[in-house]
């Protein structure tokens, strides 16, 4: 049977505020690396990005009754994070689906299987994360869940949670985790913009004559000294 749950609560504006400011690099690091989706989730045309609180879509392989359901009771805020089983026969959505996400409100769709009409959705602009493209229409028989806690791209995701998307791929932060997260990889920005600042000094040095410093970070030292 299909289900329509109840919509999570939205993450607050600043929290998403501070999201916007960071990279999925920058909070991949921050989580040891987990958190994120497969890498052949990307974008489906360059520069396209997201930051929201997911709403989360279950579907049935090739089916996406429970998506265009799900579609209609979303509104701004919030991103489909859909679990299309890894399916590569048939696509989930395309210019229509996408176009109707676009006008009740949505950020974006982040879906872990196929996508169709590649020059459309590029048109459009609205952000859309899925493994790739293929003609083929999907099945509109069901069942289907959605606001449950899903799979997608191998990372759990529950409704209410934050996603970040962008040229890298997606990353997903625990509601519960947010504040830990973000101090991580807050002081990580505030290094690598430290180390940029660096490298551009350095390098303006160098052509002045300078060939005596040293850009080499202080960790790589202590790392090489124990072999």
């Amino acid at each position: 049977m299909t289900r329509l749950d109840s919509v999570p609560a939205l993450l607050p504006v600043s929290i998403i505020e501070r999201a916007k400011a960071l990279s999925t690099t920058l909070i991949a690091d921050a989580m040891d690396c987990t958190g994120v989706m497969d890498y052949k989730i990307k974008p489906v045309a360059s520069g396209m990005k997201v930051v929201a609180t997911a709403m989360t879509v279950n579907m049935r392989a090739g089916d996406n009754l429970i998506l265009h359901q799900t579609i209609y009771s979303g509104r701004e805020g919030f991103v489909l994070v859909v679990d299309g089983k890894d399916h590569k026969a048939n696509a989930y959505l395309g210019e229509l689906m996408a176009g109707a996400a676009n006008a009740v409100g949505l950020e974006g769709i982040v879906i872990d299987g196929l996508v169709r009409d590649k020059e459309a959705l590029c048109k459009l602009g609205f952000p859309v994360f899925a493994k790739g493209f293929t003609p083929s229409g999907p099945f509109k028989d069901g069942p289907g869940e959605c606001n449950t806690t899903i799979s997608c791209g191998g990372v759990t995701v529950h409704p209410g949670d934050l996603i970040i998307g962008d040229e890298d791929g997606v990353v997903v932060v625990s509601k519960e985790t947010i504040e830990d997260v973000f101090a991580k990889a807050e002081k990580k920005l505030a290094y690598e913009q430290k180390r940029l600042r660096e490298i551009s000094e350095y390098t303006r040095k160098s052509k002045e004559g300078d060939p005596e410093r040293t850009i080499e970070p202080s960790w790589l030292k202590n790392k090489t000294e124990k072999f």
